[in-house]
This record gives C-alpha cells, sequence and structure tokens, in this order.
C-alpha cells in the first residue's frame, strides 16, 4: 500500500501577479517572495503526511529561469516547465490535467495554490474521496473556489511564507482583532 500524500500545485504565474499587480502595485523584489518550502513544511504539519509541491511554470519563450528552478530544486520542489502555443494557457493545461490525473489516484489529497476559477471544476471534482484545499491571498481568491469541503490556506496569514508584512487590507474577523497592531 502507498502511503498517503499532500499533492501541492502551484500556479506560479497568477500567484505571482497577484502578489505584484493586486497587493504591492509593482513587481515583488525578491525578499518579498513567498518562501516556497514554509509551504510544504506548513502543509506536512497541517494534514500530517508528506508533501508532494509542484511548481508550474510557463517556459513557452524556451527559457527557463535556470537560477529559479535550482532554488526549486532545494526547496524539494518539481519544477514543471511547459511550453506551447501562443493561445495556449499552458500553466492552467498542465494544472487541470495533474488535478485529472490525481482524480485517478486515491492515496492523494490535494492543495492548489491559485486564485483562478479555471480551476473551480476539476476541484469540485476531486471531492469528497480526499482532503482538498486552495492556496493564496485570500481575498483575490474567485468565489468559485469557495466550495464546501475545501480548506483555504491564506499564504501571509496561515502559511507565513514572507519574511515581511505585505500591504494588504483584508476583513478582520472580531474575534481576531487586535487593536494593539493598529496602535503602533
Amino acid at each position: 500500500m502507498t502511503e498517503r500524500r499532500t499533492f501541492v500545485l502551484v500556479d506560479g504565474e497568477n500567484l505571482d501577479a497577484t502578489l505584484g499587480s493586486a497587493v504591492l502595485g509593482r513587481r515583488p523584489l525578491p525578499e518579498e517572495r513567498p518562501r516556497w518550502e514554509r509551504v510544504t513544511t506548513y502543509l506536512e504539519e497541517q494534514w500530517g503526511q508528506p508533501v508532494t509541491g509542484l511548481f508550474f511554470l510557463n517556459a513557452s519563450n524556451g527559457n527557463l529561469p535556470t537560477g529559479f528552478v535550482q532554488a526549486l530544486l532545494a526547496m524539494e520542489y518539481r519544477p514543471v516547465p511547459l511550453s506551447g502555443r501562443a493561445d495556449e494557457k499552458v500553466v492552467d493545461i498542465g494544472i487541470l490535467r495533474t488535478l485529472e490525473a490525481l482524480r485517478e489516484r486515491g492515496d492523494a489529497d490535494v492543495v492548489l495554490g491559485s486564485h483562478d476559477a479555471d480551476f473551480a471544476e476539476a476541484i469540485h471534482a476531486l471531492l469528497p474521496d480526499r482532503r482538498v484545499g486552495v492556496l493564496g491571498f485570500r481575498e483575490f481568491t474567485s468565489t468559485q473556489l469557495a466550495i464546501e469541503g475545501v480548506e483555504h490556506f491564506d499564504l501571509e496569514y496561515d502559511v507565513r511564507a514572507f519574511n515581511a508584512e505585505l500591504p494588504r487590507v483584508r476583513i478582520i474577523p472580531l474575534e481576531e482583532f487586535d487593536p494593539t497592531y493598529f496602535l503602533r
């Protein structure tokens, strides 16, 4: 019998674009990018099983970001550099195919790192046979991914994947409200 595991599928384009355009309003500096190893560590602690990180990259321009790929490998992620025609959303297609393949596996739980509604149907199809999660910035996650039975993990607030506090404005549940934060 195979050990149960979690696969985290990271839509790098989507998360990076959201971080840059919606959160920071500019291209993120290296120190403002998520520490991806914290994601796998966090998920291992939350779900109590090994995590395999798959990081999907668009390599349609024929270039592989060698430094970033080496960093992913050092963090024990599997880079998935895909290429295709200009009219193809290669990362989305790759993730959708992977989600479909995971439906056939009974030993795999899934966390999707994306805000994109394009994955809602495929995520829904994984339920109720396994644990399923969505990872990103809560306020930018498509409402179509708010599916009953799907756990949501905020990259900053839950996972603590950043070294610095991001300039985000979020709705604060009253039970989490700490007025001293605003008095600094």
